[in-house]
């Protein structure tokens, strides 16, 4: 059972099972927090393994996420699938990234605008590809959307989306037609303020 009063939600990942910590990201409203570069190596393997069983029939030819929290996952389903190379879209400015392609994008965890980049020596991984995309959490979509606008720009051919949890359903509009290709191993709600615990809220 979940403990709103300790600020936790208990959710299922695939064939496993987490508390995760309830954080404000404003007075009313809270999200369930998965931080995937704290969960270990050995849930983060399992995890993968799971979630490239649900894409391996899209035969995919490279796996691609965003920087950080997804770059765990892509190294796990890069391995389950028996691939040997993935690509991470950046957010910070590296300096071999000073002609990168770019894609600007929002985030319900990060409180300014990012831009996405993708460095122009690995477009030749991806143009032509099938491509699967991964990442931990969508919530708005908005980060996975400038992730196929960017990956596409690089002529990559997005077979697959994988994702660890669905939040809400909200992120369905920000991906249009592009939802129906979103597996995940699990959902979970938002959170709304209901006096001095959090209520569950799935729309």
């Amino acid at each position: 059972m979940n403990d709103r009063h300790r600020n936790t939600y208990r959710v299922a990942i695939g064939t496993q099972q987490i508390e995760l910590p309830l954080v404000p990201i404003n007075p009313d409203v809270a999200i369930s927090l998965l931080m995937t570069i704290d969960r270990g190596v050995k849930f983060m393997e399992r995890a993968g393994a799971e979630l490239a069983d649900l894409v391996r029939n899209d035969r995919p030819d490279i796996v691609a996420t965003a920087a950080t929290l997804g770059i765990p996952l892509a190294v796990e389903v890069t391995r389950s699938l028996g691939l040997d190379d993935y690509i991470v879209l950046q957010k910070t400015p590296k300096i071999h990234l000073h002609d990168a392609l770019v894609e600007p994008l929002s985030s319900i965890t990060t409180d300014s605008e990012q831009v996405l980049r993708l460095d122009r020596a690995r477009i030749p991984a991806l143009a032509g590809k099938r491509v699967v995309l991964v990442d931990d959490v969508v919530a708005t979509g908005g980060s996975l959307a400038a992730c196929l606008r960017l990956l596409r720009a690089a002529g990559a051919n997005v077979v697959a989306i994988g994702v660890l949890l669905v939040e809400g359903t909200g992120w369905r509009g920000a991906l249009g037609a592009d939802a129906a290709m979103v597996q995940s191993l699990g959902s979970i709600p938002s959170f709304t303020r209901d006096g001095d615990t959090w209520r569950e809220q799935w729309d």
